[in-house]
């Protein structure tokens, strides 16, 4: 006979816990973001030019592809943020939600700007370059 898995009160509260914390820490970095947007969107913008991650006509335009992407991002309710990071929830095990926000933007939606000539990298060097700059900011 199977034996059936009854979590007790103190494991379900601890996981619980857990949870609400995971939960708490994704809502205070989206909120943090609009204290942050346009250093944040410079940054990000920069560092994909220096290391020639995105090659664009115009580095303002990404600029502002970027800071629509945050404004978007501090409206955006849960399943438009889940539904976004989907093809990357994988990429990195623990991700920044800001970071896989703004990953998946630039794979899906910068690539096809008309002031964008490509997009070079892996995925993970793209995350990797966008994550360092969100976490400068938002630790």
């Amino acid at each position: 006979m199977a034996k059936v898995f009854r979590p007790s009160t103190r494991e379900s509260s601890i996981l619980s816990k857990i949870e609400s914390s995971k939960e708490f820490e994704r809502r205070r970095a989206i909120t943090r973001i609009i204290d942050h947007i346009d250093a944040l969107a410079n940054a990000i913008a920069m560092k994909l030019v220096e290391n020639n991650l995105v090659e664009t006509v115009s580095k303002n335009g990404l600029e502002e592809q970027i800071n629509h992407c945050l404004e978007k991002l501090t409206h955006a309710d849960d399943f438009e943020i889940d539904y976004q990071v989907a093809p990357l929830r994988n990429l990195v095990p623990n991700p920044h939600i800001v970071s896989i926000y703004v990953t998946a933007f630039v794979l899906e939606t910068v690539i096809n700007h008309k002031d964008t000539i490509d997009v070079y990298g892996s995925d993970e060097e793209i995350y990797a370059c966008i994550n360092q700059q969100v976490r400068k900011l938002l630790p």
